[in-house]
Parts: structure tokens; C-alpha cells; sequence
């Protein structure tokens, strides 16, 4: 009888510790196709929906995982707006509708300011941020939320990595926190201003992100070497 109290207890105490985290995804926007037509091989985002796609199988995985994990969702919400309007479909609603299948808190956003604050407030749903995921455009210095959906070709909203050591809070990331991006390049040098800033690492490949593989159910693959 004792030994089955005591495996019991442990048990719930490591529930309870899984709990007692939180997962956050940061989804950036995606491009215009009236603006991508005109930058041939250049042109990114045909399919609507690859960051999102992408951020419910990272949500289906933490799910899997932990059916009670305590999970953030921001997503850059004017370029889906945007896009929504040229495709004629509802994809506002599409994404509160995923968030609420994944049982994540949804956060929608319109500007850097308001990513950093999202970040930072994380623990107010109950844990420190064990897992952090950014699935959009990026380049070596910088998450890009907006990406030739404002501007062709050009990024009107931002997170670079020289601002990372004022604008984000060490303190809301657990000390084993894992965190990774799937924007291009990251590697090449926001991976080290990351840990420089937060204290923890940041998982980018040195290269290009191909987001092909989230129509199969998988997560984005690089094209160089993943680094942190």
C-alpha cells in the first residue's frame, strides 16, 4: 500500500511539473500572392496557410504530448487579414477555429511591440516557457512578423535581433527551455544573439527553411545546418 502511494504521488508530482510549463508558438505573416506574381522564382507563399499548417502540427504534437500543457499561440493577424480579403475565404476564423481544437490560448497581434508582450506575459498562464517555436520569414538578423504583405518584397514589422536584450524578459523562459526557429537563416547569427539575450538557445539552420514537408504532417526542414 505504501509503495503504491509513494508511485502515486510521484506520479502526479511529474504531471504536475509538466503542467507547470508553457508552450509558445509565434506565427508570423504571410506574403501577398498579388504581390508575390511579380518576383518569378522569388515568389514565397502560394499556399495561404504554411505557418499555420506548420503551427498546428507543433500544436498536435504538444497535445500528444501533454493533453493538459498550457499553450500560447501569437499570430500576426493584419496580413492574414489582408490575404483573407484577396483569397476570399475566412481564414481568421480557420485559425480561431484551430486554436480552440488545440486547446491553445490565441493571441493575435499587430505589431513587434505587441509580440514582445505576448512573449513576456507567457507565465500568466501558469509556468515559465519551456518550448518556444517561430514558424515565418525571417533572415539572418531578424523574425520577420510581416513579409511582402505590406510592402513587396520588404518587411514592415519586425523582431531583430539587436533588440532582443531589451524588449524580451530572460525571466519568462524556464532555464532548460528549448526553443527553436524555423525562419531562414537564423543560424547564420540571430541563434547567438538569442542566447547572448535570454540565456538559453535558439535552434536556426545556417540556411534556407522549406515548409513543404507540413502538408505530409512534419515540421518544416532546413536546407543547411541547424545550429544554436
Amino acid at each position: 500500500m505504501k509503495l503504491f502511494f509513494l508511485a502515486s504521488l510521484v506520479s502526479t508530482l511529474f504531471l504536475s511539473s509538466i503542467s507547470q510549463a508553457v508552450d509558445v508558438i509565434l506565427t508570423g505573416g504571410v506574403a501577398l500572392k498579388s504581390w508575390e506574381k511579380y518576383r518569378g522564382d522569388d515568389a514565397h507563399d502560394n499556399w495561404w496557410a504554411n505557418f499555420i499548417r506548420a503551427s498546428t502540427v507543433q500544436l498536435y504534437a504538444i497535445n500528444k504530448r501533454d493533453p493538459n500543457a498550457k499553450i500560447l499561440w501569437i499570430v500576426f493577424k493584419p496580413s492574414y487579414v489582408t490575404r483573407s480579403t484577396e483569397e476570399g475565404k475566412p481564414l481568421v476564423q480557420w485559425i480561431e477555429e484551430h486554436s480552440k481544437k488545440y486547446k491553445a490560448k490565441l493571441v493575435w497581434i499587430t505589431t513587434d511591440d505587441e509580440a514582445y508582450a505576448a512573449i513576456n506575459a507567457a507565465p500568466k498562464l501558469g509556468g515559465l516557457i519551456k518550448n518556444f517555436t517561430f514558424f515565418g520569414h525571417s533572415n539572418a538578423f531578424a523574425f520577420m512578423l510581416d513579409y511582402s504583405n505590406d510592402i513587396i518584397g520588404t518587411s514592415s514589422s519586425w523582431m531583430h535581433e539587436r533588440d532582443l536584450a531589451g524588449r524580451l524578459n530572460p525571466a519568462a523562459f524556464a532555464r532548460d527551455a528549448e526553443c527553436w526557429s524555423y525562419g531562414c537563416y537564423t543560424g547564420a547569427s540571430m541563434s547567438k544573439k538569442w542566447r547572448e539575450a535570454i540565456g538559453v538557445p535558439l535552434w536556426g539552420n545556417t540556411k534556407a527553411t522549406r515548409y513543404h514537408p507540413v502538408s505530409e504532417g512534419r515540421l518544416p526542414e532546413g536546407v543547411g545546418r541547424w545550429v544554436r
